[in-house]
């Protein structure tokens, strides 16, 4: 009895041992968690980003040769601002955009994640002629939007933008950047 008593205590001694690191472990699992949410959470907050004219561009009517729309426009030519583009705003004003300037002429590729605002995107070639738009992305999906065409530029502007201005592939653009 004693023998089988002792086992009994001895392996009560090692389930309140093996509970006693589980209870540790997650202890310390969610000490350290709320650091990493945090800084996760802090990276997805939409930003109040202000918005920095730093050129204008025309979209030009390919039937007439008027011009459709002006809008002022930030500029997206390296690397870190492509990357970044219109991602965790609010909101841009009406008659504003984004321009990304690539460096190659190939099919370019989009995506709205971490993106909140409703978009129309304006893939535009070499000639600067608008080869494809996906008109009224939808925030915060990661599915890509392609170009059907290679494209060198690439224009972001409010979602319904290219409706309400009757923009439409074949159109070209112009722009002067002025920072």
């Amino acid at each position: 009895m004693n023998r089988s008593s002792d086992r009994k205590k001895s392996n009560r001694n090692m389930y309140m041992i093996a509970l006693l690191i589980v209870t540790v472990g997650l202890a310390l699992y969610f000490l350290i968690k709320p650091d990493s949410y945090t800084e996760t959470t802090m990276q997805t907050e939409v930003l109040d980003i202000p918005f920095a004219g730093e050129g204008v561009l025309m979209f030009i009517s390919q039937a007439a040769s008027d011009t459709l729309a002006v809008i002022e426009i930030e500029v997206a030519d390296n690397n870190q601002k492509r990357a970044r583009g219109l991602m965790y705003r609010k909101s841009i004003p009406e008659n504003s955009g984004m321009l990304f300037s690539h460096e190659m002429e190939e099919v370019q590729s989009f995506w709205m994640k971490n993106t909140y605002i409703p978009l129309d995107i304006i893939f535009v070639n070499n000639e600067r002629r608008i080869v494809t738009i996906h008109p009224n992305t939808r925030p915060m999906k990661e599915w890509s939007y392609a170009s059907t065409e290679p494209a060198l530029y690439v224009v972001e502007v409010n979602a319904g933008f290219c409706s309400r201005h009757n923009i439409r592939t074949g159109d070209s653009i112009d722009f002067v950047i002025t920072r």
